[in-house]
């Protein structure tokens, strides 16, 4: 078990606040209940805005990455051709899924660190017919934003769906699904939202309802989004509901709200701003060659006389903050540092501080008190 001095600093699961700790450990109640049945309506009229959405949203006991696949297997059929923004890990991801479906699967290969082009997909849209356009919103292994407002913009018109993994950005970063003219977006409750891993969460456009209402699509059963919808019409879900979870996600909502999401959404790009800012003044450069940076996680440059896994292993081992390395084509050359949910100002700053004296003690050149110096700054001048 994690004793008192551990910090979790990943780029999710993050630290869950009390209160929804607390919303957490009520009595269970029956998911087929008046009681559930109030905390679902609440659920949704909450997450609504930060989606920026009407449409219904459905939740299910699952992962992000199960909410990626049930996207597909709901608006896919066998041979259908899509195409997938490969700008990092989720986005491979997601083409793996699309290919263990049995759908044809055409990818956009963009060097890690860097944003997918819309002018990129409007070239492959226009020589090929695709189902769908699938892009990582907020990609977690590189700390790169996707323009969906642009890319949504040239599919408006179009048959093809824009369907987006928001499971590292929504709550975090701005979403605009019904402005941007996002068909799905899926998401899950363990980053931004502030809640443990367990639950998903979808929503769809009308046009992707006359896609996913079709019978000629893959086979789903558990997956199957015209069995949610009826169940939300009931104010529940077609299966057993992880109802400690949806209580304790109606409680991180009501925070957000509490605070107001414009500021929720400022202080994730003040603290995001002056964790890196702080970082490069301890000579760790930013990851991404990007405009559009995570408000949700910074992806920071491992010097060449350092490894990604002896900086993550020394913040553990000397302070009890848990970070990220890579397990992927990045693996030793970058570290990521989660900056969502519950966070301040003095979290930063401990975070600086910890990493100021791993990279000490790994023989690393630094200025003492330099990264806390820089990131205050940073934050004065944001103000």
């Amino acid at each position: 078990m994690a004793n008192s001095h551990y910090r979790l600093r990943l780029p999710g699961p993050t630290a869950v606040p009390e209160r929804v700790r607390q919303a957490i450990a009520q009595p269970v109640v029956s998911h087929r209940g008046p009681e559930f049945r109030a905390i679902f309506d609440r659920v949704e009229e909450l997450i609504q805005p930060i989606l920026g959405t009407r449409n219904r949203v459905l939740l299910f006991a699952s992962s992000g990455t199960g909410m990626m696949e049930a996207s597909l297997v709901n608006i896919l059929a066998p041979g259908e051709r899509v195409l997938v923004s490969c700008h990092g890990q989720f986005g491979e991801r997601f083409a793996a899924i699309a290919r263990a479906l049995g759908a044809c699967v055409d990818t956009l290969d963009i060097p890690w660190g860097r944003a997918v082009d819309p002018a990129d997909v409007e070239k492959r849209v226009r020589a090929a017919d695709y189902r769908a356009v699938v892009i990582v919103h907020n990609e977690s292994s590189t700390g790169v934003v996707a323009d969906l407002a642009a890319i949504g913009a040239l599919l408006r018109g179009r048959p093809t769906l824009l369907v987006v993994d928001s499971v590292s950005g929504m709550g975090g970063v701005e979403m605009r699904q019904d402005e941007w003219g996002i068909d799905i977006v899926a998401s899950s409750s363990q980053k931004a939202l502030m809640c443990p891993p367990g639950l998903g969460l979808v929503s769809m456009s009308p046009k992707a309802w006359q896609v996913v209402g079709r019978d000629d699509r893959f086979p789903r059963y558990y997956w199957d989004f015209r069995k949610a919808m009826a169940s939300v019409e009931e104010s529940g879900t077609p299966f057993t509901t992880p109802v400690a979870l949806v209580a304790g996600l109606r409680e991180a909502l009501e925070m957000i709200h509490e605070e107001g999401l414009p500021e929720v959404l400022g202080r994730h790009r003040r603290l995001s701003a002056a964790l890196r800012t702080g970082c490069e003044a301890l000579g760790l450069r930013s990851f991404p060659q990007a405009e559009m940076l995570s408000s949700t996680v910074v992806c920071l440059h491992v010097p060449e006389s350092l490894k990604g896994g002896d900086i993550v292993r020394g913040m553990y081992q000397r302070h009890g903050t848990v970070i990220a390395g890579s397990r992927n084509k990045l693996e030793e050359r970058v570290i990521r540092i989660g900056t969502m949910g519950d966070l301040r100002a003095g979290d930063i700053f401990t975070d600086l501080l910890h990493l100021e004296e791993t990279l000490h003690s790994l023989g690393f050149p630094v200025t003492p008190g330099a990264g806390v110096s820089a990131a205050a700054q940073e934050l004065l001048h944001a103000r």
